[in-house]
């Protein structure tokens, strides 16, 4: 297996989200939850050049119970968010792919409301994600560090939990702190 890794890795194997220092690309989604006036809306245009993390959550990975979520994936962008909350004017941009869609803008008001620095939102495309962002439908969630406009680095999580949260956070940290 480590033999096909590397073979890949000297193919040059893309990496997951946008290309890091490209434009971010255009985010249409359903926004959803309190704090939002629910409609499609462009949630990386509302960002501009605003620091944000995107996360999308893979519903297709939760296919085998009554919500589009679970609980590791609650406790990351939980933590997520508290921990951007220290950052001055970042925001998780959090959107659900894949599943139904249905489904799930009924389910993603309802985690929302423990989310303080997060916007959620629910894309109607398919597990691959919004076209540009570069998702695969094997990856549980995606984030997107993005900083001033411009894709800072992209993580594909298979699985996940809060311990995943400290490479994220760091990165955007080290992207406003850059002058």
């Amino acid at each position: 297996m480590n033999v096909l890794l590397l073979a890949a890795l000297a193919l040059g194997a893309d990496e997951p989200g946008p290309k890091v220092g490209t434009a971010v690309p255009k985010l249409t989604a359903f926004a959803v939850g309190e704090k939002v006036a629910e409609k499609e809306t462009d949630l990386a245009g509302e960002r501009k050049e605003e620091p944000t993390v995107y996360v999308f959550i893979n519903a297709d990975h939760f296919k085998d119970t009554n919500i589009p979520f679970g609980r590791p994936a609650h406790r990351f962008v939980k933590v997520l968010d508290e921990k951007v909350g220290d950052v001055t004017g970042a925001k998780i941009v959090a959107v659900w792919v894949g599943g139904e869609v249905d489904k799930n803008k009924e389910y993603a008001p309802k985690v929302s409301k423990y989310y303080a620095n997060s916007v959620v939102g629910v894309s109607s495309a398919d597990a691959n994600g919004p076209k540009d962002w570069g998702l695969t439908s094997t990856s549980m969630i995606t984030a997107v560090v993005a900083h001033k406009g411009k894709v800072v680095k992209a993580w594909a999580l298979d699985s996940v939990n809060e311990t995943d949260v400290k490479p994220v956070e760091e990165s955007l940290k080290k992207a406003v702190e850059k002058k």
